[in-house]
């Protein structure tokens, strides 16, 4: 088991920065690729970033390429999103997921670990 906990979120004006955290506990987190998805109001869950467990390789979806970067140190068992330049479609509830799979993914459903979520407000 893993037990996921994100922070960091809040709100901020178009154009500014937010940092998000994930707490891992319970399993080698240095053996997980880590993903941050979001979920905005009556929309459905959808990709943001991943990462390889080593931290060697990510991949982020287009819409926020560019303006985010997502990071981890295994050392402390936490995985980042580092979110700039956010705009009010950036608006949703961020959640910080884990994977067995050597390769980063991007599908949901290869996720077998789930934080409880964040809250994420880009005022306009």
């Amino acid at each position: 088991q893993v037990q996921l906990v994100e922070s960091g979120g809040g709100l901020v004006q178009a154009g500014g920065s937010l940092r998000l955290s994930c707490a891992a506990s319970g399993r080698t987190f240095s053996r997980l690729s880590m993903g941050w998805f979001r979920q905005a109001p009556g929309k459905e869950r959808e990709f943001v970033a991943v990462i390889s467990w080593a931290g060697g390789v990510s991949n982020y979806a287009d819409s926020v390429k560019g303006r985010f970067t997502i990071s981890r140190d295994n050392a402390k068992n936490t995985l980042y999103l580092q979110m700039n330049s956010l705009k009010p479609e950036d608006t949703a509830v961020y959640y910080c997921a884990a994977s067995d799979t050597i390769v980063p993914v991007t599908t949901m459903g290869r996720y077998d670990y789930w934080g409880q979520g964040t809250q994420v407000t880009v005022s306009s």
